[in-house]
């Protein structure tokens, strides 16, 4: 009954065209983990709309759009995202909030810019909030979406502020004002209380009438908390495993396990990246694909794809099909690189590991493949590409051992080949 799509690499893979598209099917599109960290664009009849927190099935008529208990939301963020796509003209009735995610306060955001600009070493973190926000989840003080409609409310915030302010007074930055904070929230909370509600509920009935769920990743593997390039990582599980404990949905209820990639790679912020290309072909690949964060701007490092990585991936979600974008930009580049092993001290291995010792060791073995693709915007199936475009996908498929069911080839809501 449910099907999800997930990211491979570090995310910005373009994701949520291949939501947009598996929405169209499904009864509920529901978001997992992670939070306005996160984000992606979808097109639609020209206009752009960008998502940080709802899940973009919100755009199909008909789709109920659920965050869920795993993620942490900042509720300004929220609100404004409502209202964007209210005076767009897309009805959010169909909207939900599981009463157990967890809520992104000032004093979180503080606290994530405080702990950054302490660190030596830093992470890259986006300073939205999102780390504090899930430690106080784990050290049980977090407060849930049903905790900000309930009388207990202004309680809570007090205490935590209590502990939080005495921290920024002994480094020296301004305490924050709980009753201004209280009064805040509380208008935040009479906007969206029709919203909030058990979501485990409305899913496991939809399940019981045979309704698709569509389950959409924030985020992407190599960011995941525990499997990830830690600690260049973000503060959830944005695998598999993420999606049972972020909405409720056993394991048993899995169908398919979209895994989604670009025809290159790309990662924000700083972390070990085998296959960046620190030169004009980095540049190039950039400046031809976009890449600039949709959530905070920045550009992204980009390099060759890397199948070590990918099949990791796949390993690890257990991914039934891969999605690749982009394969329109690669084929603007006249040679393209695949990187199908890695060199460690001298033996050729498909291994992939987190360990930085490790990683810095290694060096990618990389093949050529011819680029130049041409246009094919307007190509609709996988048999009329260009043929050295499929024998650069045909590889991947290869030595990933997971079949290509949708090929990005441009832009657009539209421009994506499904492969029957």
């Amino acid at each position: 009954m449910v099907d999800v799509v997930l990211g491979t690499f570090f995310g910005d893979e373009g994701k949520g065209k291949i939501i947009d598209f598996l929405s169209k099917d499904a009864k509920i599109a529901i978001r997992c983990s992670g939070g306005n960290n996160a984000g992606h664009t979808i097109s639609v009849d020209g206009k752009k709309f960008a998502f940080h927190l709802i899940p973009s099935g919100i755009l199909n008529k008909g789709t109920k759009a659920i965050i869920g208990n795993g993620v942490v939301i900042d509720l300004k963020v929220l609100i404004e995202e409502l209202e964007n796509l209210k005076s767009n003209g897309i009805d959010i009735s169909n909207f939900y909030i599981s009463d157990k995610a967890q809520i992104i306060f000032p004093y979180h955001i503080k606290m994530d810019e405080l702990q950054e600009n302490l660190r030596e070493n830093k992470i890259g973190t986006t300073k939205r909030g999102i780390g504090p926000a899930y430690c106080d989840k784990f050290e049980r003080s977090g407060i849930r979406a049903e905790d900000l409609i309930s009388e207990r409310f202004e309680e809570m915030v007090k205490e935590n502020l209590k502990r939080k302010n005495t921290i920024f007074k002994v480094y020296g930055y301004d305490e924050i004002d709980s009753d201004k904070l209280i009064e805040e929230y509380k208008k935040y909370a009479e906007y969206l209380k029709p919203f909030i509600t058990d979501t485990v509920s409305l899913m496991h009935k939809a399940i019981e009438n045979k309704e698709k769920i569509l389950c959409e990743g924030a985020q992407a593997t190599l960011l995941d908390i525990d499997f990830g390039s830690y600690p260049y990582v973000t503060s959830s599980n944005p695998t598999i495993g993420g999606v049972c404990t972020g909405t409720g949905i056993g394991a048993r209820y899995i169908g398919e396990v979209y895994g989604v990639l670009k025809a290159y790679s790309s990662r924000v912020g700083e972390g070990p990246y085998i296959t960046e290309q620190k030169n004009e072909v980095g540049d190039l690949i950039r400046e031809l694909g976009h890449e600039y964060g949709t959530t905070t701007k920045r550009p992204r490092r980009c390099g060759w794809l890397d199948l070590v990585a990918l099949k990791y991936s796949v390993m690890l979600n257990g991914i039934t099909g891969l999605a690749i974008n982009h394969v329109d930009t690669i084929g603007k580049l006249d040679k393209i690189k695949l990187c199908v092993a890695y060199n460690h001290n001298g033996e050729i291995s498909m291994d992939y590991s987190t360990n930085p010792k490790y990683i810095a060791e290694c060096q990618p073995v990389y093949e050529e493949f011819d680029g130049y693709f041409g246009d094919i915007s307007n190509v609709k199936t996988r048999e009329e590409l260009p043929e050295k475009a499929k024998k650069y996908l045909n590889r991947i498929e290869e030595i990933v051992g997971v079949p290509i069911k949708f090929i990005g080839n441009g832009a657009g809501r539209e421009d994506m080949i499904v492969v029957k």
